[in-house]
């Protein structure tokens, strides 16, 4: 009875603090627009992107000027901002998961802990993570709303997506494009990067469209919270769920993948958590590792120690500190299909990217990206020779850095990491980049097959006890960095290594190097025969730039791989290969491809290797390219 007794109380107690303490806490509410930068915004600039709602929104709130997703794409970016971690240190990088991660143990998704602090919590309705979820909502739904909490009197955190501006509303015909846009396509102005076509005009006419839409919907949201009566005690997002979705953005660690729109209103009542000046557009950096722990520290829970990100609004934040923030981290891996490994540091005006894979385009085929008639036609005069340089750089080898001043070239296109002048500010930001990627330390120096075999069940556990083994990594990585010359000998040393990450990253730091690394040409090739049917790929890849017939490699571990995820791995060897500049011609026999499903998939839709229905063999190559990459609709 003693024991009940005492239940019963703590029970009691903790429903008279938690109703004593809901009227001391503020709502909040955030209302996210998918894929969406600040670039087509009249609040940012852009005179098209009219948004009055928002614009008023921001006239008595803050609207921060430098608001950045982690990551280009939404699962990444989504999964980010809700745990407020940074995805490779755990593992969740890869769009869209293979296999879910796990977070450390104690960690939750933000909304948990409000849950648990008496929080009616509710999404509306996209989710889109990368890990164990976990109790997180109240209720998450097309109808969830903060209307449908129990208690009137109860603090709530809603979450309301629209998806208007998403990558597939701009996925029209050509007989589509026949329908005006409200936007004048002939007054947009074009990244200096995009060729100037009717195609490109209307595409950017239709997505300025796209903001008035978003806006009509972040009215009626705001209506009915003005209904209710509940404007005075709701602090209100509304941002960007990562950058846009015109060709080089979504996807990319460009400003435009990156660069959110971020407005912020803190009602009268609630002024005193906001350190910053109502109507200002505060410069400091804040990114999607901080949205959670801000929420938190709002609603006055203790921001969890598993957390990357610190908060900008709230008790304890100062407007010097937050405004003294100049640095923003962001990463690009996997994209469906589409494999890429890019690290970016932005600091002040300056912005430095890391491509570790810098051998492969931009522009590589990613099904779904090339279903937007944009990028269709811009690959097609990229193959017809009709783009000048910078129009051509998105379908030519990256440097494996590059250095932008985004004040004097915000479009990113002027590479300074050459520049004589700006050696001091490169060798700076490219430390800072390797003492982040090293301090994490970064999952990714694993290929995401060994990942998901090894890391994903404790992945910050996994990598701090192997961080050692993860230094090693990048430091080969980093002989990229260096004169051929002076790198040639530590590659080779790896070649021979025991170790199969050593010999994994000399083979790609030789890909990257391309030409320059002939001299390893000879000693590559015994890695052919490697007992990792990843090295075997990357020795058939490096060899293949040289010259070499990758086929009989390539085909060989194609038939030995029993993994989707490594098999996929093989096959952006195979497209790169296949579709630069007079690539190489493959002649698989699909009988002999043992794994054929997941992503795997999309890539051999684009290759044209599809199951015989007979008992014919080898399916040949289709012509290089494929209109809109083939693909029934899907939202990514």
């Amino acid at each position: 009875m003693n024991l009940r007794y005492l239940l019963l109380s703590l029970f009691l107690v903790n429903v008279i603090l938690g109703s004593a303490s809901a009227a001391d806490r503020p709502n909040i509410l955030w209302i996210l627009s998918e894929d969406n930068s600040v670039h087509y915004m009249r609040l940012y600039g852009d005179p098209l992107g009219e948004m009055p709602n928002v614009e008023k929104l921001a006239e008595g709130g803050l609207t921060f000027e430098h608001a950045f997703s982690n990551a280009p794409v939404c699962s990444v970016a989504r999964t980010t901002l809700m745990t407020g971690i940074l995805a490779p240190r755990v593992g969740f990088q890869y769009h869209r998961k293979s296999v879910l991660a796990n977070l450390p143990p104690g960690a939750q998704l933000f909304p948990a802990y409000l849950r648990e602090a008496g929080y009616y919590t509710s999404n509306n309705s996209k989710k889109d993570y990368n890990v164990v979820e976990g109790k997180v909502w109240d209720e998450s739904s097309r109808s969830a709303s903060w209307r449908k909490r129990p208690n009137k009197d109860q603090p709530f955190f809603h979450m309301q997506t629209t998806g208007v501006s998403h990558e597939s509303s701009l996925h029209f015909s050509k007989e589509q494009m026949k329908q005006p846009t409200t936007t004048d396509p002939a007054a947009v102005k074009l990244a200096p990067y995009f060729p100037d076509t009717p195609t490109f005009r209307y595409t950017q006419a239709r997505y300025n469209d796209r903001m008035r839409e978003i806006d009509v919907q972040v009215g009626k949201i705001l209506a009915q919270l003005k209904e209710d009566g509940l404007e005075e005690d709701t602090i209100i997002f509304y941002f960007g769920d990562h950058g846009g979705v015109l060709p080089r953005s979504k996807g990319y660690v460009y400003e435009s993948g990156l660069h959110v729109p971020l407005v912020v209103h803190v009602p009268e009542k609630w002024q005193q958590l906001s350190a910053l000046k109502p109507g200002t557009r505060p410069k400091g950096f804040v990114s999607f590792i901080d949205f959670g722990p801000t929420v938190l520290n709002l609603a006055g829970v203790k921001v969890p120690p598993t957390m990357d990100g610190k908060p900008f609004l709230g008790e304890g934040t100062t407007t010097k500190e937050v405004e003294s923030r100049d640095t923003a981290f962001g990463y690009a891996d996997r994209f469906d299909e589409k494999y890429d490994f890019v690290r970016s540091l932005r600091k002040g005006k300056y912005k430095y990217i890391r491509n570790y894979q810098s051998f492969l385009p931009d522009g590589l085929q990613n099904n779904y990206r090339y279903r937007m008639l944009a990028y269709a036609e811009w690959r097609e005069l990229f193959q017809q020779g009709k783009l000048n340089d910078v129009q051509s750089q998105f379908f030519r080898s990256r440097p494996p850095e590059q250095l932008f001043d985004i004040e004097a070239d915000p479009h990113e296109v002027n590479n300074l990491a050459g520049d004589e002048a700006h050696q001091k500010v490169l060798k700076e930001l490219r430390v800072a980049l390797q003492v982040k990627v090293k301090s994490m330390p970064d999952l990714s120096f694993y290929p995401e097959p060994v990942m998901v075999k090894r890391a994903l069940k404790d992945g910050a556990k996994f990598g701090q006890a192997h961080k050692m083994e993860i230094l090693e990594f990048i430091d080969i990585c980093d002989l990229a960095l260096l004169p051929f010359e002076q790198a040639a000998p530590k590659l080779k040393e790896a070649f021979l290594s025991r170790n199969a990450g050593h010999r994994h990253w000399a083979l790609v730091t030789c890909s990257n190097f391309g030409e320059q690394a002939r001299s390893l040409e000879e000693a590559a090739k015994p890695l052919l025969k490697d007992p990792s049917l990843l090295i075997r790929t990357r020795a058939a890849e490096f060899l293949a730039i040289l010259g070499n017939d990758p086929e009989p490699t390539i085909a060989g571990v194609l038939a030995e791989s029993e993994s989707p995820v490594e098999t996929l791995s093989v096959f952006n060897t195979v497209v790169f290969l296949r579709d630069r500049p007079n690539g190489n011609r493959f002649n698989f026999d699909i009988k002999k491809i043992r794994s054929t499903g997941g992503e795997v998939a999309r890539r051999l839709e684009y290759l044209g290797l599809k199951a015989p229905t007979s008992g014919k063999g080898g399916v040949k190559r289709p012509r290089p390219k494929k209109k809109n990459g083939g693909e029934k609709k899907k939202k990514d």
